[in-house]
């Protein structure tokens, strides 16, 4: 087993960031989050000879979610998460898509598998915790990889900032808590990547950022 890499994919007119997490040796691994602009998704995937076992989602907002049936349809492989709680966001994808005036095709997303608080993913022997962290969206998960100090936070938790909780679900003060409770003691060495922007340290945001003084 080898260690694990990332590559981030800038996708859609959100500019979210599409991950693709994978053992360096095997070249086995996963994509979290493909909100769209699947061909570019498959390019990288190709040209980089990355074997994708799952699809696994953080939460089921468009921008995140919004290709995901594309490119279960493209892989074969299962789309796994969010939680439960996201399912009115999954079922309501096309008519987010049309509410933002989106004109690629956009489908509702139906996961072959939810995820509940506690449960552990893999690919290749790396293997994620999986921390639900409502407040940004009902459903919204983590995934945290202990042995490498690494998480992906999805919207949660951004280098400098939060996410928003003016959507459909969102609730301000969920997020702080999932953030205090769940988020700030998996540790301050703990590496993160996000759904919008560069990624950071715990302990650095911690310290710095604004939106977590006094939580």
């Amino acid at each position: 087993m080898g260690q694990i890499q990332a590559g981030v994919i800038a996708v859609t007119a959100f500019q979210q960031n599409c991950t693709v997490l994978f053992d360096d040796e095997s070249k086995k691994g996963v994509v979290v989050d493909p909100g769209g602009d699947i061909p570019s998704v498959l390019q990288v995937i190709e040209e980089n000879g990355i074997q994708i076992e799952a699809i696994w989602l953080t939460h089921g907002h468009i921008d995140h979610a919004g290709g995901a049936m594309d490119l279960k349809d493209a892989l074969g492989v299962d789309i796994i998460g969010p939680h439960a709680d996201d399912k009115p966001l999954l079922d309501g994808l096309e008519d987010q898509a049309q509410m933002f005036g989106l004109t690629d095709a956009v489908r509702n997303v139906k996961p072959d598998r939810w995820l509940e608080e506690g449960e552990i993913l893999s690919f290749d022997g790396h293997e994620f915790e999986v921390l639900h962290c409502p407040g940004h969206a009902p459903g919204h998960v983590v995934f945290f990889n202990r042995d490498a100090g690494f998480a992906h936070l999805g919207d949660v938790l951004f280098r400098g900032s939060i996410g928003r909780t003016d959507l459909p679900g969102g609730n301000h003060d969920q997020l702080l808590a999932s953030i205090r409770d769940k988020v700030l003691p998996l540790g301050d060495d703990v590496g993160f990547i996000c759904g919008h922007g560069p990624g950071g340290r715990i302990g650095e945001e911690r310290l710095t950022n604004p939106f977590l003084k006094g939580i």
